[in-house]
């Protein structure tokens, strides 16, 4: 039996309630962004996992039709693709389990073969293609002016959203009001989910903003983004937690980002694979951190080594210990006040 399966990127939209078509439209007409329907064509050993509108993970079959989104990739450690690479047989993969589409154009061999998945046609209504733009607020509002703890990473999987949860919890348990953010990445909903999870009282993510990733111009970006810190502002917070997803020296845009909201930047972290890579971003990107964590501070050794070669402390904030020193950097830094006397087991609890 068909069925229409869809994934996370279709969350802003009123598609899996509303009514609409599915008709091709000559390859001219297709642009990042499009909504587009994709037949299941995967054979043994793909990875058949969809991400829903709620964060749930599915599995699809054969006979699924699947509502995602044109869009790019460029995963250091995972995969790439590109929407526009995909040719006349109308074949293409999901890039990510959120829906990304595009034709993937080289793979981990440590990742499984990715959803494969046949042009059905676009998403219609009126005789009009269906975008993601189209759900993206685009109003003008107040300036985004929120203190900004602001995670940077060496790589994608350096530890940044973990990293992120933990802050959330040391904030919240002070009495914080916090936002989060992923503001750069290929879109999946899982991480932004886990903020809330972790007690942020707002998420959002460049989802929101009617990009399916941000791989893209820079102008295009930036016309998304400042609308996105609008209507971020409009939250009552005391702080925000903004993750850049991979690197800003990968072309997720970081580095636009860090420019538009440079400014509200209290704490930087930076979360690394290994010791080199610290070194790296901060000589590439010329980037001072507050403090390294993630990966390479997972062992006595990496933190020695990320201390000796950029002078920047370390902390694996996996201990317990750690967190009173954490917590003591986020206040001082962010309000200028010492902070009170707490059981670091209290919170790690939570964790």
């Amino acid at each position: 039996m068909t069925r229409y399966v869809f994934s996370s990127v279709t969350r802003i939209s009123d598609l899996p309630e509303g009514d609409f078509s599915v008709e091709p439209l000559p390859r001219e007409a297709w642009e990042m962004g499009d909504y587009v329907v994709g037949h299941v064509v995967g054979g043994a050993g793909e990875d058949l996992t969809i991400e829903l509108p709620n964060g749930r993970m599915i599995e699809a079959t054969e006979s699924d039709l699947v509502v995602g989104a044109f869009g790019k990739r460029h995963a250091t450690l995972d995969a790439t693709g590109d929407w526009e690479a995909i040719g006349p047989e109308g074949q293409f993969h999901a890039l990510t389990e959120g829906g990304l589409f595009g034709k993937c154009l080289s793979r981990s061999p440590y990742v499984k073969p990715l959803m494969s998945l046949d042009y059905r046609g676009h998403v219609l209504r009126n005789g009009t293609k269906v975008r993601m733009q189209d759900f993206a607020a685009r109003a003008a509002g107040p300036d985004f002016t929120t203190p900004i703890v602001l995670l940077i990473g060496s790589s994608m999987s350096a530890g940044k959203t973990t990293t992120s949860r933990i802050i959330i919890r040391l904030l919240k348990s002070s009495g914080r009001r916090v936002l989060a953010a992923k503001l750069n990445g290929a879109g999946r909903y899982h991480d932004v989910l886990t903020m809330a999870d972790a007690g942020a009282d707002a998420i959002f993510d460049f989802v929101d903003a009617g990009l399916p990733s941000t791989v893209c111009s820079a102008e295009d970006y930036r016309q998304a983004l400042r609308p996105l810190l609008s209507r971020m502002a409009m939250v009552a917070a005391d702080v925000a937690v903004i993750e850049i997803g991979s690197s800003p020296l990968e072309p997720y845009n970081g580095a636009v980002t860090i420019k538009e909201i440079g400014r509200n930047v209290r704490v930087t972290i930076l979360c690394a694979s290994d010791p080199y890579a610290v070194l790296g971003v901060m000589s590439a990107f010329e980037v001072q951190p507050d403090l390294v964590t993630g990966i390479v501070a997972n062992t006595g050794a990496g933190r020695e080594l990320v201390e000796k070669l950029s002078s920047v402390r370390a902390l694996n904030l996996k201990e317990p210990e750690a967190l009173p020193e954490l917590m003591a950097l986020l206040r001082k830094k962010l309000w200028g006040e010492d902070p009170p006397a707490f059981s670091p087991w209290v919170i790690w609890s939570g964790l």
